[in-house]
């Protein structure tokens, strides 16, 4: 069995063909608002995203007065963060590299995001991307988690590939997104077992109704805390 990916190129070649999402995600903001500090003025609260694709969700902190700064492994989705954020007199700081060894000092940044990026490595990147998530966090500094779950209805189609990865997903809302590690509960709690204080873990499932087929997406969404 080949050793698996961190970084899986269909996303370069995903957003060389302008594949770019460009407004945050929902529940990006609600987690942003619920948790980043409040003893501290926006200018010097700093959030991270792994994964952070052309900037989409660091934007919109960026606009509301944090200082922002992310790490995705497509040079082509760093350069556009970095043109956006240009364009729109913003300041990020976005750096290619792999989430599982993060290009940023420790005990940096107040808020950590995931959203749905770490899910797209196996299970042993992910704890080395966690461990490295909670290195560069300050001591009670949050992170939220957004990966697939095994509910997923992708989850049965394809076949397993290196570190618990599935590949070749034929079926369910997961086509064409690349390999994909879909998490138990049990898998959840084994990421953050230490170091971590689990604030809330939240499971999603939305059923299609309307096609014949009956199709779940499913997800978790994770806060965690930084503990010592």
């Amino acid at each position: 069995m080949s050793e698996a990916r961190t970084f899986d190129p269909v996303w370069e070649e995903r957003f060389s063909r302008g594949h770019f999402s460009r407004y945050p995600w929902d529940v990006v903001v609600s987690f942003v608002f619920s948790n980043y500090p409040r003893h501290k003025p926006r200018r010097e609260v700093r959030i991270f995203e792994a994964g952070c694709g052309a900037g989409n969700n660091l934007w919109f902190a960026a606009r509301e007065g944090f200082l922002v700064g992310g790490v995705d492994a497509s040079p082509t989705a760093i350069a556009n963060a970095r043109k956006r954020f240009e364009e729109e007199g913003l300041s990020g700081d976005f750096r290619t590299g792999d989430f599982t060894r993060l290009p940023f000092e420790s005990d940096t940044f107040d808020l950590a995001l995931d959203r749905a990026a770490i899910t797209c490595c196996g299970f042993s990147a992910a704890r080395a991307a966690v461990a490295e998530v909670r290195r560069i966090l300050v001591p009670g500094g949050r992170f939220f988690f957004n990966p697939y779950s095994d509910r997923h209805s992708s989850f049965v189609s394809g076949h397993y590939g290196p570190d618990g990865l599935k590949v070749d997903i034929g079926e369910g809302t997961l086509v064409g997104v690349g390999q994909i590690y879909f998490y138990s509960r049990r898998e959840v709690d084994a990421l953050f077992s230490e170091g971590w204080k689990l604030l809330s873990v939240q499971h999603l499932e939305i059923a299609e109704q309307l096609r014949p087929e009956y199709l779940v997406h499913a997800e978790w969404r994770v806060v965690a805390e930084k503990v010592e």
